[in-house]
């Protein structure tokens, strides 16, 4: 495989249309929002689509969502023990030895494609080393940083959040005919439009073994970032990744900063229009971002490349 030689940035736009993208389990699963009214989708939450969907295509995770755990591992301790020297490497890292560090993080790195898209901590504790002082020489952390970084993605406009109380038809033990746990809330946000921005950094791609094949999937993972993501808070059809731009640079440096690159695309609503309802309520302007000079733009529109 061929490594990254060249820069690239990216800017999407998600719309979600009476769906919960991404609930907040400190306010009672609520989408996410910030003190101003603009919702919000973690960058945690984009990685862990991104990984569903690279999952789907047949890469390794490491990180695995239990309910799609194709491996039979139950943590990220016995995925890494369950590979062919991994246990034996994780040993040796023991002792702050700095080739072994090295030989562990290149093995990970070639194991897992999440690994070296956006790195990992391995942290373990060795319990029964533990003493009542809390000290452990045998613990193990091993940081490797990847080269592919995903801000948090925000609406353009505040949303507007509406609740609704459910009930179940039936207990969920037996007994009484209704069970206190019979009633709940239901959250979504009615309609918004969020912009994500991310980069992915050649220098750091040297270092974990990204390769130009592994950005190619990270930008179909991106590109198609909400199939196969359906559930009862998202049914199928109510959030996609309506518009994306895949940006290379000519070099490895950029031929301008992701700041730039990022902002260089805006999105404001049509004359006239106060409350957006579609996707098509905004204008999108790329013009700055085609002006930068070096720059080889692939855009996308609602899965397929129009440019």
């Amino acid at each position: 495989m061929t490594i990254l030689a060249n820069k690239i940035d990216f800017i999407g736009f998600i719309t979600v249309d009476h769906a919960n993208p991404n609930g907040d389990p400190l306010n009672g699963n609520q989408p996410r929002s910030d003190y101003d009214g603009y919702g919000e989708i973690s960058d945690v939450c984009i990685k862990r689509k991104i990984r569903n969907r690279l999952q789907d295509m047949g890469e390794r995770i490491l990180v695995q969502s239990n309910d799609r755990c194709d491996d039979g591992c139950d943590s990220i301790l016995t995925r890494v023990e369950s590979v062919p020297g991994m246990k034996q490497a994780l040993s040796a890292v023991k002792g702050n030895n700095f080739q072994k560090r090295k030989e562990f993080e290149e093995k990970a790195c070639g194991t897992w494609i999440d690994v070296r898209s956006f790195g990992q901590l391995f942290a373990f504790k060795d319990k029964e080393k533990d003493d009542d002082s809390g000290s452990n020489t045998d613990s193990v952390s091993v940081g490797v940083r990847g080269p592919v970084s995903i801000h948090t993605a925000v609406s353009l406009n505040p949303i507007l959040i509406t609740s609704m109380q459910i009930t179940k038809s039936v207990n969920s033990k037996p007994g009484k005919k209704k069970g206190s746990d019979t009633m709940g809330m239901k959250h979504r946000v009615d309609f918004g439009v969020y912009k994500v921005v991310g980069s992915i950094n050649v220098q750091l791609a040297e270092k974990t073994g990204f390769s130009e094949e592994d950005g190619e999937k990270v930008k179909e993972a991106l590109v198609t970032l909400f199939e196969n993501d359906a559930s009862s808070a998202r049914p199928e059809g109510s959030i996609e990744m309506t518009k994306f731009y895949w940006v290379r640079h000519d070099n490895k440096t950029g031929n301008a900063s992701s700041a730039r690159v990022h902002h260089s695309i805006t999105a404001n609503l049509k004359e006239g229009v106060t409350a957006p309802h579609t996707f098509d309520d905004y204008v999108i302007d790329d013009s700055a971002l085609k002006n930068i000079e070096g720059l080889n733009i692939e855009i996308y529109q609602e899965g397929e490349k129009i440019q």
